[in-house]
């Protein structure tokens, strides 16, 4: 029987370094969420597929679920892995309505799992992180400003460089796009390939637009209209001189009741810009939509997406829950900025200080260090093996602690201890009693 120690394509395994970049990652989009008044949910990974089919997935990226032995007449395809949050925060508002308290506002931290082709940055397992406010009947617009800021905090706090949120209105969109003349049907497919300007280029754009079946000087105009830039002032007054029909003058001044209500939030307008191009070409998308990039790594696309939508329940329940949310993947996100270096990789530990055990016969003396510093907060290790002192001091530089209590015959008769600092290899004798504050004093630092 041969073995072979390879985890299977496109689903992600880190090292500890990286595992601790991710974890304190989520732990920073938690808070975040948190501040912003977002309550934790988890819905189960396992979903009926009827349900993940009739909100729009792909039969072809889902995982079905089975037992290796299924009894007989067990039907293979009645589940299957959720690819998204989205359609279990559906099910989950329509199935749990009664009990909940709108505008009712939640996040979810959870793994998904789509079958696409695996590559750099893709993957078939990862997590997303989503923030929504769902309302019962309407929603405020206010909460679209929300959402920005909720990126904002989250983006800076992470220190992955310059960033930028992108914001559009759909009704801007399907305004300007009914004004040239499309029909209905026309208009969801302009705005899908719309959403794909940046990427493709203005060519093929342009022929697909030809494609679809849309007149010449049309294209003309509608290209010159999304491709126009200004700060968001300029924008603004860009919109606003046109007076094109009902929807696109809504779409308009939604966008501006956002963008101010932005500002009032503290975002900074440096880090936000009105751009015509964002689409996101899911049809559930009513209002406001976002994107985020990093100015420094543009090739990564969007690291944050997300809008406004009016059915998010349609298919459960005949009552109206419109809402408005973002989602970061951040599996795909993390590991392309350790490779660029935008997030530094840190030492393979959790704790700063190890004791190290110099004489077996004193183990209650090193244990009794270390449970006098873990009951202070800090993070400690005891180096249990039998190795002779070097090893262990081998073992404290490789895994990258700050700091090292040594304690010998010598320092136990005269009740003290030494803290070495790894970096500059600076030793402090300390008495036992002051072991856990001249620790703390040297973190500190």
């Amino acid at each position: 029987m041969s073995k072979k120690a390879d985890s299977i394509s496109g689903f992600p395994e880190f090292l500890p370094e990286e595992q601790i970049v991710f974890n304190r990652a989520i732990a920073i989009i938690r808070k975040n969420y948190e501040l912003a008044g977002a309550v934790p949910i988890e819905t189960p990974a396992v979903e009926r597929t009827s349900t993940l089919l009739a909100k729009g997935g792909n039969d072809k990226e889902i995982y079905g679920l089975r037992r290796l032995k299924a009894d007989a007449g067990e039907d293979a395809k009645e589940l299957a892995l959720h690819f998204d949050l989205t359609v279990p925060l559906a099910r989950y508002v329509a199935q749990h309505q009664s009990q909940l308290i709108f505008p009712f506002r939640r996040y979810q931290i959870q793994p998904v799992w789509r079958g696409e082709r695996a590559q750099s940055g893709r993957y078939r397992q990862f997590y997303q992180c989503d923030i929504d406010v769902i309302g019962e009947n309407e929603l405020a617009l206010l909460n679209d400003a929300e959402m920005p800021y909720v990126i904002y905090r989250i983006f800076k706090e992470l220190e992955i460089g310059e960033f930028l949120i992108r914001i559009n209105n759909r009704k801007i969109l399907q305004g300007f796009l009914a004004s040239l003349g499309l029909s209905e049907t026309l208009i969801k497919d302009a705005i899908s390939i719309i959403d794909g300007l940046e990427k493709i280029g203005e060519a093929k754009t342009r022929q697909q637009l030809v494609d679809l079946g849309v007149a010449s000087e049309a294209i003309n105009e509608l290209i010159s209209f999304f491709m126009a830039q200004g700060n968001t002032e300029e924008m603004l007054a860009f919109l606003a001189q046109k007076d094109l029909n009902d929807t696109y003058k809504a779409g308009v001044e939604e966008l501006r009741i956002v963008t101010d209500a932005m500002i009032s939030l503290g975002i900074p307008k440096q880090n936000f810009a009105i751009d015509l191009k964002i689409a996101r070409g899911l049809d559930y998308y009513t209002g406001t939509v976002y994107e985020t990039r990093l100015l420094s790594h543009p090739e990564l696309g969007s690291i944050c997406s997300g809008g406004r939508y009016d059915e998010l329940t349609g298919l459960f329940t005949t009552r109206k829950y419109p809402g408005v949310g973002i989602s970061i993947g951040l599996t795909r996100l993390l590991p392309l900025l350790m490779e660029a270096g935008v997030i530094p990789v840190p030492p393979p530990t959790v704790a700063p200080v190890l004791v190290s055990v110099m004489q077996a016969d004193q183990i209650a003396k090193y244990l009794g260090y270390a449970a006098n510093l873990r009951a202070a907060g800090i993070n400690t290790e005891v180096y249990l093996e039998n190795r002779k002192f070097n090893a262990q001091m081998k073992f404290a530089d490789r895994k990258g602690f700050k700091l090292v209590v040594v304690a010998g015959e010598n320092e136990f008769a005269r009740s003290v201890a030494l803290i070495k600092e790894m970096k500059t290899g600076v030793q402090h004798e300390v008495a036992e009693t002051d072991l856990v504050n001249a620790v703390n004093q040297l973190l500190n630092n």
